[in-house]
């Protein structure tokens, strides 16, 4: 009887000890500083707070770029993330590294989760998605430009809080006024190329680059040297000239300026909402993105920024289940509506703009429902978004050029042109290098 009671304990001691089923862990990089980088923490804890089976681990590697090029990196050394962000300048690299990626829409599918494309916003689901209709990668922080006011600073100028310039015309004249009433930054813009050329260009209709702007092949050109582009470019220049335009920088770096109170006016991506909110100390206003009014069917829609997920190949099959777990969380209604009304990205679902909307949200935080009125209109041909191979190098080739015009150095004509020509050898070389 003493031996069985001593066995019994035995094994009641043995199973105490023994481990707790291991989580599956998955590797998550991303590119989400600050406020944003909070975010991103807050979805992983409350995914791994809600099941038992998988840990998402959530990694800053930096800049978009950065990140992207340790990922290349790590792929090639065998110990690449299972999930890695890339923003959309990055897709058609992404989508040529055919070995290096597993479509999201396979994951998915083999993970046993209930997956509709039509279940995402059309205009963002569209732009990760391949020809033969399979997502590729799973939209989940995704932009677009809108025009951000100071309401106080128009206040103190003698202009409408309630009404911002909604024309080219009008944001020159605004910005007069802003300077007059001694704001040194009247306007400036961030991610010149996105807002003032690519976005630019679907706004108003026409096309950035041929074959459809990179959708229709990888024969693409560039084709933003139109009568429109130059006079937009030459505008800019003079109200640079006249200290109406400011320019601030590369990237993203006149976001900062606006967020400060420095700069009264800005383009610049959809997300700085949640930045303003949390440390902007006036009046906050935001506005459609400004058109040329003489222009035919103008305004169309504005494209895509910000970034997608991207799920890397070589995993195991445990492994690819965490994913689409995690990635059926992210797209839950409650959730992708938390998540846009926190940050200012676009709703990833229509259920989940429908349940912001339902909400309230809209009308307590006027200006927010810009960025989805923008994008959810029906796209055309030229306004879908530009997909380009090689598009980081010609961003920064767009900026080097475009620097030269808002400091004198060259002609409107003459960057447009170099940017064009230098451009276009990025796509020749991108085009060569993909063949197959």
């Amino acid at each position: 009887m003493q031996f069985k009671q001593l066995a019994l304990a035995a094994a009641v001691a043995a199973s105490v000890c023994l481990p707790a089923q291991a989580q599956t862990e998955i590797q998550w990089w991303h590119s989400m500083g600050g406020a944003l980088g909070e975010w991103v923490n807050d979805l992983a804890k409350d995914f791994n707070a809600s099941q038992k089976d998988y840990k998402i681990v959530p990694t800053f590697k930096g800049s978009y770029d950065e990140s992207m090029t340790a990922a290349i990196a790590a792929f090639r050394a065998g110990n690449a993330p299972h999930i890695l962000q890339v923003f959309e300048v990055g897709t058609a690299t992404m989508m040529a590294s055919k070995g290096a990626i597993v479509p999201v829409g396979k994951v998915m599918q083999d993970g046993g989760v209930k997956f509709n494309p039509n279940d995402y916003v059309p205009a963002v689901a569209g732009y990760y998605t391949a020809p033969n209709g399979q997502m590729l990668s799973f939209p989940f922080n995704s932009s677009t430009p809108v025009f951000h006011y100071n309401k106080d600073a128009f206040k103190a100028a003698g202009l409408d809080p309630n009404k911002p310039p909604t024309t080219w015309p009008e944001v020159a004249s605004a910005a007069a006024k802003l300077k007059a009433s001694g704001h040194k930054c009247p306007f400036t813009t961030s991610w010149i190329s996105w807002t003032q050329l690519e976005t630019f260009s679907a706004w108003h209709n026409v096309l950035f680059a041929t074959k459809n702007n990179g959708f229709g092949g990888l024969d693409t050109r560039l084709a933003f040297n139109t009568p429109l582009h130059l006079r937009h470019i030459e505008n800019l220049a003079n109200m640079a000239k006249q200290g109406l335009f400011v320019y601030k920088g590369r990237g993203n770096a006149a976001d900062a300026t606006f967020v400060s109170g420095e700069c009264a006016m800005a383009t610049g991506s959809s997300a700085l909402y949640g930045n303003v909110k949390r440390n902007g100390k006036f009046d906050y206003g935001i506005g459609t993105l400004p058109y040329y009014p003489d222009v035919p069917g103008a305004p169309q829609n504005t494209v895509i920024g910000g970034a997608s997920l991207w799920v890397m190949s070589g995993k195991k099959a445990s492994e690819y289940k965490g994913v689409a777990q995690f990635f059926a969380y992210l797209s839950q209604p409650e959730v992708a509506a938390k998540s846009h009304q926190r940050t200012g990205y676009l709703p990833v679902t229509k259920a989940s703009y429908e349940l912001t909307e339902k909400s309230g949200f809209y009308k307590q935080n006027p200006g927010t429902d810009v960025s989805v009125e923008q994008m959810i209109r029906k796209t055309t041909d030229k306004s879908r978004g530009v997909r380009l191979g090689n598009f980081v190098q010609i961003r920064t080739i767009i900026d080097e050029e475009m620097e030269g015009v808002w400091s004198g150095k060259k002609t409107p004509k003459e960057a447009v042109d170099t940017a064009i020509k230098r451009g276009n050898e990025q796509l020749e070389r991108f085009q060569k290098a993909n063949k197959g």
